[in-house]
Order: structure tokens, then C-alpha cells, then sequence
């Protein structure tokens, strides 16, 4: 894992001094709120519905145990006893008192934490595959370009105040666990005809009002010239993009308005242009950072343990854990393993502080002290031996952490919606609870397999509802919430925009509706045929008949 040197220490303690001397400011009413929200925003403060939310930045997802015990006492000491992780690899504290605040950012900064840039229009948090390092795959790890890329991106003078937020994601690995293909920049390791390893880039994705799949500006980029090539593209993007209309202002709408060819070509032109050797790092540099990613010394394993296959014989439950939260590891003898945060009736993301604790514990003991957020709002041990899969899963089961159903109709991605966001138009939290109670049964589960649900309360689209198989979006409607259906959404390498089904509907009218959908496709699908594949191969018309028989009957 990355450790801070003196430049970092030395720019988050400052950050934070300033901050506490803007805090002290507000609270004293020498500044207005007015005044005080863009430096509550660059320091990642929020002002929701109820309360003041933190929203504290993990780079790249990956969390050390120290880390995710400051965090428990965080949690326990100054919020409600629990975090929220979100879809930006992150987690948010929503209800911190303002006088309290310039404590919390000292207790992140003492485990080199921080929450600047997860706010405010500059390059956010930048977000990779959870299982980079460890996934058999991959090409390779992404995370020391994420880091390269958070180091460049930190308090850039150029790039603080774009038109707009900006989200980087990068992928090692040819199936996209990323979603790199719906940010503004998506990076992909590739390599070249002759074996060189680069970066494919793609630029102009993004959900929210107008959702896009991101197109790519340039097949192949040596490793060394990418500072550069994105210092031109963001300064082609800062120069032209839209100041007159929020709406309007992503480098997304850029791209459409110009054409990915014109584009690429300002970008090209503005990449010629540069003295790239004041910008590039320095070989060295990378390789410093690099070697802070250097894989743990694993133990020599075999690659199947007898034992484990007798605990699964003897432990269905075990069994049925193992078969959707353990993920392949490159290492012979270990897999990765996801901790889901989706028990059933549950709220997605949310974890307390005491199992907060017990997950650092578990990392300790069994995960070379590890842990990884992940985009769909679970946690990730990503060094566990086989040999201690049993005992992994025992002590999860003691802290209520042992849902099996990752990547199933019940792990279930959503915003805070109404019952937090001061933009939402509807609950998120209610409807996905709901489901989840609707879809309980395991077994069920099981033969259902992979389905992602996501989950929007507004339009801005933090649930990723557009690249849901099946999406949903809340809506106010005549001063009454309505959920808006979507089909066929895909946040993979083979990203999609999900369709709309047909009219909305009310929340207790939601659960019966992804019921109908679910079972189209159990009725209509191919053996081993996965939920989004059928819907590929049947298109959407027999969904959306399913779906508007019963709504137009409930209308009537």
C-alpha cells in the first residue's frame, strides 16, 4: 500500500489547519454559509437534508486495518455509530456537527487520510477495479497509475476549478470491474501488437441527466506519456467546456457536441504543444510508487485444499458464501473474498463502527492487514488462504457480515436518497429493502444468479441506475415520489444504457414489477443463461410486456 511522504503530510496537515480557521469563522459569523460553502466543498463537506455529510476519500479503494479502525472510532465518537460507503469507493460520515469537523480531518490525517477533492468541480477520487493486484486477468495492477494520477491531480493550479466535476477510473484487467466506459476519463491497461503495455483512453462517459458511454480518443499510449496526454486532454476539456449551464458543462457533452474526432484532435494538438518532460514522471517516481504495490509473501499453497472441500460438504451455507463471494485469486492456495454490506432488509453501504472493527481485525489475521472498498458498495479481503476461508466466514457470521450474495438480485447498489441528499427527489433506501426482503430466499437467489440492481433517488444518478440490468430512478411526480424502470443496463466492457419499460410507478407497486421482470427471464432464459444475456438475445419486448400488463391493469 502507498505511504504518504513529506509533501502529502505536510499538504493535508496545512489543508486542515486552514480548514479548522474557516470552521472557527462560520461559527462565529464572521463568514456567511454562503461564503463558507466552497470551502466546506474542498474539503469534502457537504450540507445534506438533516445534517452536515463527510465524505472521506479511500484512493483507488484500498484501506489499510489501521485506516478502517480510525474510521470506527470516527463513526462511534462523532456520527450515529456508522459509515456509508459509497459507489465512488469512498465512505461518507452523515451526521457530523460543523464544530467537530477539523477534529475528524486531524484523526484522518494522522492515518494519512483526508477528504479533500471527493467535492467541488476538480478530479475526484480516483477509482479502481477492487480486485487489482490479485486478479488472475489482469495485465496489470492498476492502482500505481491511480496513484500517479492522484499525486498529479492533487491541487492542480490549472484543474481545481473546472466547468465541472471530473471522475478517472482505471481497469488492469480485460473485463472491466471498473466501469470505466461511464466516467469522464477511463483508463485501460492494454498491450500493444508488439507487447508493450500502455493505456487504451477513453473519454466522455458519465450517467446523470444525459448518460453516455465514453468513447475511445486513443487506442494505445506508452506509460510514460500519460501526465501529459491527460494534461492535454483536461485542458482542452477546461478551455471549452460549458460554464454557462451545470447541466451541460461534463466533458461528455463536450465530446458530443464536437465529435470524438474533433476532439481528439484539439487534444492531440494540445498534447504536441506541451514539453512533455516537465510533466511526465519521472521513471524513478514510478517505480518508487510501484514498489509500494509489490504483492504481500504469500505461503506456498497448494491450489486445492481437501479440507476446505469437506467444510463445504458438510456446510451448505458455507458453501453457498463460497460460491458467490469468493472471487479467483492469481496466487495458487488464495482467493479474494467479498464482504457484502447488503444483508438482507438492509441499507446498502452502511457498516457500524464495531463491525468496522471486527473487519480490520479479520484483515489482520487473515488479509495481510488489507481491506478494499468497491464501487458497488461492499468491502473486499482481497489475500485470504483457502485454508482459512471456514474460519473467515465463522467470524463474519458473528458480525453479521456473512450475506451470501455478491453479484446476486439482493447486493442491491443505492444512493442515500431522500432520506439524506437535499438533491433527491424520492427514497432510494425503502425501495431497495424492500427488494431485498422480496428476493430473500437463498435458494432463490441462487437460481435467479447474477442481476445487478441499482437504485437512484435523482437524476444525478449516484445509484448508476442507467448501467443497472435492472435500473430504477425516483422521481417526484405531482408532489408524490415515482420510480421509473430501466432495462438492460450494463457497466461493464460491454456498457449499456438500460431502456425505459413505460410509466412510473408508485414504491409498493416496485416490488411487484422486478418480480414480473425476473421471472420472464426464468421463464424464458437458456440453460446457464445469465439475466443480462437474456435480455440480449430477447431484446426488451417481452420484459416491457410483462412489466405494462400489470401496470396498465393497476391504472385502469
Amino acid at each position: 500500500m502507498y505511504r504518504y511522504d513529506e509533501f502529502d503530510e505536510t499538504f493535508v496537515r496545512e489543508r486542515v489547519a486552514q480548514f479548522r480557521d474557516q470552521v472557527r469563522r462560520r461559527l462565529d459569523g464572521a463568514i456567511t454559509e454562503d461564503e463558507f460553502k466552497p470551502l466546506r466543498l474542498k474539503n469534502g463537506l457537504y450540507l445534506q437534508l438533516h445534517a452536515y455529510m463527510l465524505r472521506v476519500a479511500i484512493p483507488y479503494g484500498t484501506l489499510s486495518a489501521h485506516q478502517l479502525r480510525q474510521l470506527a472510532h470516527i463513526a462511534d465518537r462523532f456520527d450515529r455509530g456508522y459509515g456509508h460507503f459509497t459507489t465512488r469507493q469512498n465512505i461518507q460520515f452523515n451526521w457530523p456537527q460543523l464544530k467537530d469537523v477539523p477534529e475528524i480531518l486531524d484523526l484522518l490525517a494522522d492515518v494519512e487520510m483526508h477528504a479533500i477533492q471527493t467535492s467541488g468541480n476538480c478530479i475526484r477520487n480516483v477509482t479502481a477495479d477492487q480486485f487489482a493486484g490479485v486478479a488472475a486477468d489482469e495485465i496489470e495492477d492498476p492502482r500505481p497509475v491511480a496513484e500517479l494520477i492522484r499525486q498529479w491531480s492533487s491541487a492542480h493550479p490549472e484543474f481545481s476549478y473546472l466547468p465541472r466535476k471530473f471522475k478517472i477510473a482505471v481497469t488492469g484487467a480485460a473485463h472491466d470491474r471498473a466501469a470505466v466506459l461511464v466516467h469522464d476519463i477511463g483508463l485501460r491497461i492494454v498491450k500493444d501488437s508488439v507487447g508493450e503495455v500502455g493505456y487504451e483512453i477513453i473519454v466522455g462517459g458519465g450517467l446523470g441527466r444525459t448518460p453516455m458511454i465514453g468513447k475511445v480518443v486513443r487506442d494505445f499510449l506508452p506509460k510514460r506519456e500519460l501526465l501529459a496526454y491527460l494534461e492535454a486532454l483536461m485542458r482542452v476539456y477546461n478551455a471549452e467546456g460549458r460554464r454557462d449551464n451545470k447541466y451541460k458543462a461534463r466533458v461528455k457533452i463536450l465530446v458530443h457536441e464536437i465529435g470524438i474526432e474533433e476532439f481528439r484532435a484539439r487534444v492531440e494538438a494540445e498534447f504536441a504543444g506541451l514539453d512533455k518532460s516537465t510533466i511526465n514522471a519521472d521513471p524513478e517516481e514510478q517505480a518508487r510508487i510501484a514498489a509500494y504495490f509489490a504483492s504481500p509473501t504469500y505461503a506456498a499453497l497448494p491450489a486445492s485444499d481437501p479440507a476446505l472441500e469437506a467444510q463445504c460438504k458438510a456446510n451448505p451455507a458455507f458453501s453457498a458464501w463460497l460460491d458467490a463471494n469468493r472471487f479467483a485469486h492469481k496466487q495458487a492456495g488464495y482467493a479474494a473474498v467479498t464482504i457484502s454490506l447488503k444483508p438482507i432488509g438492509g441499507i446498502p453501504g452502511d457498516i457500524s463502527g464495531a463491525q468496522m472493527r471486527v473487519v480490520a481485525d479479520l484483515a489482520e489475521r487473515f488479509s495481510f492487514g488489507e481491506i478494499r472498498a468497491t464501487h458497488a458498495q461492499n468491502l473486499v479481503l482481497p489475500h485470504v488462504a483457502e485454508r482459512d476461508l471456514f474460519a473467515l466466514w465463522q467470524a463474519l457470521g458473528d458480525a453479521e457480515l456473512s450475506t451470501a450474495n455478491a453479484g446476486l438480485i439482493t447486493d442491491i447498489i443505492a444512493c442515500p436518497g431522500l432520506d439524506y441528499c437535499a438533491l433527491a427527489t424520492a427514497r432510494s433506501i425503502p425501495i431497495a429493502q424492500a427488494l431485498s426482503n422480496r428476493f430473500a430466499d437463498p435458494e432463490r437467489q441462487r437460481d435467479i444468479g447474477e442481476l445487478n440492481i441499482k437504485i437512484s433517488g435523482c437524476i444525478n444518478a449516484c445509484g448508476h441506475h442507467h448501467v443497472g440490468h435492472i435500473g430504477i430512478l425516483g422521481l417526484e411526480k405531482r408532489g408524490e415520489e415515482s420510480y421509473q424502470i430501466t432495462l438492460g443496463g450494463d457497466a461493464t466492457e460491454n456498457a449499456a444504457i438500460g431502456e425505459i419499460l413505460g410509466p412510473g410507478l408508485t414504491a409498493e407497486e416496485v416490488p411487484d414489477a422486478i418480480e414480473r421482470l425476473v421471472e420472464t427471464y426464468r421463464a424464458e432464459r437458456l440453460p446457464g443463461e445469465s439475466f443480462i444475456a437474456a435480455v440480449r438475445r430477447l431484446g426488451v419486448a417481452p420484459f416491457k410486456a410483462a412489466f405494462l400488463q400489470e401496470t396498465h391493469h393497476a391504472a385502469a
